[in-house]
């Protein structure tokens, strides 16, 4: 009997009175764990996970970050692995937080034998070049303007303004077409229908699908996004040039889009050249490339780790 299980939210009351909502697909025998956290504007999604990781009999799980990254991650793998000693991978700002994080706050460190960033953002407040990297949209927020402006104020006002649209599933799909989708060249448009196609489904079809899954990103609560601008310039615990060889033993695999606008490369660069034990694999295309390259990523990934 198939020992795999099927993607479906499930959820975990958290000590402190939270709920912890994940999903999960693969094996959840396996002692092969990849945590996968999501980015902004979604959540946490299985239903997709990539074939590669399911014929390496591996467990997948993916949380939905409540405030996108103050979930207490100790909690969510000592509820499914009690024994643990296994492996996990992880991804962006939350992962790197637990990559660097004191093993007496996340014991589970030690267990990380690799970290996958996915168009990864760098620390801020040590890149000291990070702005001249953005678009002016990006310079706004979650750039200095929108971080040195008192009280949050500007975040407040552009909720105020998305709050309306990304309510309806017409307005969400239209806040994605205009800042990612739109953007593609002839070549990224095609790349992302052949991508659709393999998956049973139109690009319309995965652009609905997407946007259904901002509109739950934002149904309950708008703090992932609130937190966005103290998040990217807080300190996250550690330096990445400042890891012990402890921390810098796990290999870090970071993908680079070269087009990516909202992540651009430069980021990736600082973050090669300062943890101890990284690389990057570049792509053709936007923000969104990497999705098409994913099977291709997780087996040099996790060939990385043999």
């Amino acid at each position: 009997m198939s020992t795999d299980i099927s993607s479906e939210e499930k959820f975990l009351p958290l000590p402190d009175g939270r709920t912890l909502a994940y999903e999960e697909a693969g094996n959840p025998s396996s002692k092969t764990v990849v945590l996968y956290m999501h980015g902004f504007f979604t959540v946490g999604d299985a239903s997709q996970t990539s074939h590669v990781l399911l014929n390496k009999n591996v467990h997948f799980i993916t949380p939905t970050l409540p405030g996108w990254g103050n979930t207490d991650m100790t909690t969510l793998l000592s509820h499914l692995y009690p024994d643990f000693d296994g492996r996990g991978s992880l991804g962006t700002v939350p992962a790197q937080i637990l990559y660097g994080a004191p093993y007496d706050k996340f014991p589970f460190g030690r267990c990380i034998s690799g970290m996958l960033l996915l168009g990864a953002f760098s620390p801020f407040r040590y890149q000291k070049d990070y702005a001249k990297h953005m678009t002016w949209t990006q310079y706004i927020l979650p750039g200095p303007i929108g971080y040195y402006m008192p009280f949050n104020l500007l975040a407040h006002l552009i909720k105020f303004v998305l709050v309306r649209k990304l309510k309806t599933i017409e307005g969400a799909e239209a806040s994605l077409r205009e800042t990612v989708f739109d953007l593609m060249d002839q070549a990224e448009r095609e790349e992302f229908a052949k991508w659709s196609e393999e998956r049973g489904m139109v690009p319309d079809d995965t652009v609905r699908t997407m946007a259904k899954n901002v509109m739950k990103s934002t149904s309950k609560s708008w703090e992932g996004f609130m937190l966005t601008p103290p998040l990217l310039h807080s300190d996250w615990g550690f330096r990445p040039d400042a890891l012990d060889e402890d921390h810098s033993r796990p290999p870090i695999l970071l993908t680079a889009s070269k087009d990516d606008h909202m992540t651009p490369v430069a980021y990736a660069y600082y973050l090669a050249a300062n943890y101890k034990n990284a690389r990057i694999k570049h792509v053709d295309g936007g923000h969104m490339s990497t999705l098409y390259y994913m099977d291709e990523v997780w087996t040099e990934f996790l060939a990385d780790e043999q």
